[in-house]
């Protein structure tokens, strides 16, 4: 009855466009107070306080920090021009080059809302003036923005570590690994759809989109030595984020929060002394970004802390997991299962809030079937990603539909084909472990 109170209430409050950290605060707190009345709401401090103090969640608001920098510092124009000028010349060479870039922004934010917003102003309009419908052009950048939560380093990877260690030891350092390979499988199947994208004759108009950058991008041409070389170098200082990042984390040299540290320390450095794009009068802006952002994802954490609390103490988890283990134990079902599921709940909730809901409940079912973690870990995070560019509460798909200025129906329609190919990846990750686990293993992780 307690479960079916708690989850009620908050998908009610969640389908009246209540916000998710609120929805979740809200039917915590009723649960909390039928239990017990007003004492047992002395809790809430205690739970969000220890839940949001955690060293290891240090490493959000300093790689949010960091993001933000980077995008003042003018990073994610550089890697444009980079990844242009070695496959743009290339048949789609423009799609080559939006999937590339949003790989090396996410190596570098650790976010899909901040990867889009990155790359989307510049090479929307380059889409669209290269025969993509704006629709099509949309949902690319939507679909390629969900690789930053998959891509090392990830926000998302690092709060299921967080969540997934009061139930088996887990390191951040194994998910970052194992996050590459599925990355990159998502990347290259973005490509391979958009093959099947039917190209209109390049006549649309994209000057009423605000980018200069776009009317650059030389695409059709093949660029020399001396251009690639000069590319490069502008964009090396951005290329050495995730190197200095990984390398420092795998090397031993500090901890995931520590390297969140550096990376701030870095980016300020490259944009201030070596790229001078970044001002000292950015520094307000940046700081203020940064805190509203870092603010947002501290409030659904605190709050679906205290959700989680419930659904551990009142052994809501234990419950949903052998009621669907009486259903059947058969691997393949269970995983499909869960997948659907995830694949609902990720259309409708963002990934930080999914992680405190749903690995209480998941996890100890994937390991009673012999699922190992980090395969669980990474293919859950595959499925939220994919809910980033879902409707209805998609956050990529609202990131892209205003830089493109269509309405969410069409951008919906313009994420189908690259919607399907994600779907088959996933499908791919969850049922082929080694594709998650192979890489750890190989480094020793």
């Amino acid at each position: 009855m307690t479960a079916i109170l708690l989850f009620g209430l908050f998908f009610i409050l969640v389908f009246l466009n209540v916000p998710v950290a609120i929805s979740l605060g809200l039917a915590s707190i009723v649960i909390l107070f039928l239990d017990n009345g007003l004492t047992s709401l002395g809790l809430l401090p205690s739970v969000m306080y220890a839940t949001i103090s955690s060293f290891t969640l240090l490493a959000i608001p300093f790689f949010i920090l960091a993001g933000v920098i980077m995008e003042y510092a003018g990073i994610s124009k550089r890697l444009i021009d980079f990844a242009n000028v070695c496959v743009g010349h290339r048949k789609n060479g423009i799609v080559l080059v939006t999937v590339i870039t949003a790989l090396f922004f996410a190596a570098i934010s650790g976010s899909g809302p901040a990867t889009v917003a990155a790359i989307g102003a510049i090479l929307i309009p380059a889409l669209v003036k290269n025969g993509y419908p704006k629709n099509i052009a949309a949902g690319l950048i939507a679909s390629s923005g969900s690789i930053g939560i998959i891509i090392p380093p990830s926000i998302a990877f690092i709060v299921f570590a967080v969540v997934a260690n009061d139930i088996v030891p887990i390191t951040i350092s194994r998910l970052f690994i194992a996050g590459i390979i599925p990355g990159l499988l998502l990347a290259v199947a973005l490509v391979v759809a958009s093959m099947f994208v039917k190209r209109t004759n390049v006549t649309q108009d994209v000057k009423a989109m605000d980018s200069e950058v776009a009317a650059t991008l030389n695409l059709g041409k093949k660029s020399s030595s001396k251009e690639i070389a000069s590319a490069f170098y502008k964009a090396i200082w951005g290329l050495l984020i995730p190197i200095i990042i990984l390398g420092g984390i795998y090397g031993g040299i500090f901890t995931p929060t520590e390297a969140a540290a550096v990376a701030v320390f870095y980016a300020l450095i490259v944009g201030l002394f070596i790229y001078r794009d970044l001002k000292l009068k950015h520094l307000k802006n940046i700081f203020i970004d940064a805190s509203v952002q870092t603010a947002v994802v501290m409030l659904i954490v605190g709050a679906a802390s205290i959700f989680s609390y419930i659904i551990t103490t009142q052994r809501i988890a234990q419950t949903i997991s052998e009621a669907m283990l009486s259903v059947t134990e058969n691997k393949i079902l269970i995983l499909l299962m869960v997948t659907v599921i995830l694949l609902i709940i990720g259309a409708f909730i963002d990934a930080i809030s999914a992680f405190y809901l749903l690995v209480p409940i998941l996890l100890p079912i994937m390991l009673h079937i012999g699922v190992d973690p980090t395969t669980f870990g990474v293919f859950m995070t595959v499925n939220l990603a994919i809910g980033l560019f879902t409707p209805p509460v998609g956050l990529n798909l609202y990131v892209a539909s205003g830089i493109a200025r269509i309405s969410l129906k069409d951008i919906t329609k313009g994420t189908i084909p690259f919607l399907i190919a994600s779907i088959i990846v996933l499908l791919l990750i969850t049922y082929i472990p080694a594709l998650s686990n192979w890489l750890p293993d190989l480094l020793g992780m």
